[in-house]
C-alpha cells in the first residue's frame, strides 16, 4: 500500500515552527526578541500562516547567522567561554562586573541565577574590560576587605557605619539556616580602591593606630541624636 503523502500544516505554532525551521529553542526565541521572526499571523496571533512559514524558511540561514552560536548563559558558563577565547582569567565575579559596567545585559534567569545574554558574549572583543572587570569585579568578605585595605576589623566597621563603604551582594550557604546564619556582605574590590584613593581617609594615620587603640574613623561616623 503506497505511503499516504504527508499533509502539509496550514499553520504551525511556536514548536512547530521552531523544528520547521531546524532551530533551537534559544535561538527561535532570540529570533523573535529580535524582530527577525514576525509576531504570528493566524489563529489570533498564536500560530504562523503556512505563507508566513516559507517566508521564514527561505531566510532560514540569514537569521541562524544574525542569532549568532551562543544561548544565553549563566555566569560560570560565561566565565569559561570568556577565558577559553582570550586566554585571560575569568569567573562569575568578572562576569557579573562585566553586566555592571554596561558591557554585558543580564537577560533573565534560570532556577534564581542570572542569564546573561549570549549574543553579547559572542561580539565582545575588549580584552582591556575583561582583564578590568576581574580585578574590580572579586568580592572580598570584611575580614578579606580589611586586610586588602591595610586596616583593623574594627575600622572596617566604622567605614560602614560612615556610609564609605557600602556591601555589592550578600550571599548564604545553601547549607546555611535563614535564621540561624545572616547572609554575609560581599564587597568589590574595585569600590575598596575607591575608598582608597578618597582624601577624606587618612590611611597612614589609620594604619599606624595600635591594636586596642580609639580608631580615628570613628570621626566620620554620624553623631546618634541623644
Amino acid at each position: 500500500m503506497p505511503d499516504t503523502p504527508k499533509k502539509t500544516p496550514a499553520d504551525y505554532g511556536p514548536q512547530q515552527l521552531a523544528a520547521h525551521l531546524g532551530f533551537e529553542q534559544w535561538r527561535f526565541e532570540r529570533a523573535l526578541d529580535l524582530g527577525l521572526i514576525p509576531p504570528a499571523d493566524t489563529n489570533g496571533g498564536y500560530r504562523w500562516s503556512a505563507a508566513a512559514v516559507d517566508a521564514l524558511a527561505a531566510r532560514a540561514d540569514d537569521i541562524r547567522k544574525a542569532t549568532g552560536t551562543l544561548p544565553d548563559l549563566g555566569a560560570t558558563r560565561a566565565a569559561e567561554h570568556l577565558a577559553d577565547r582570550f586566554g585571560l582569567p575569568a569567573d562569575a565575579d568578572t562576569v557579573a562586573e562585566l553586566a555592571r559596567a554596561g558591557h554585558l545585559p543580564r537577560v533573565g534567569d534560570f532556577k534564581g541565577h542570572t542569564l546573561y545574554d549570549g549574543l553579547t558574549l559572542e561580539r565582545f572583543t575588549d580584552r582591556d574590560a575583561l582583564a578590568r572587570a576581574h580585578r574590580d569585579g572579586r568580592l572580598l568578605d570584611r575580614h578579606q576587605a580589611a586586610e586588602y585595605l591595610g586596616i583593623r576589623p574594627v575600622d572596617l566597621a566604622h567605614l560602614i557605619r560612615a556610609g564609605l563603604l557600602r556591601p555589592a551582594t550578600r550571599v548564604r550557604s545553601r547549607y546555611q539556616s535563614r535564621r540561624s546564619h545572616p547572609a554575609i556582605a560581599l564587597y568589590r574590590r574595585g569600590t575598596l580602591d575607591t575608598l582608597l584613593a578618597d582624601p577624606a581617609v587618612d590611611w597612614d594615620t589609620v594604619r599606624a593606630t595600635p591594636k586596642g587603640g580609639r580608631s580615628p574613623l570613628t570621626a566620620l561616623v554620624p553623631r546618634t541624636p541623644v
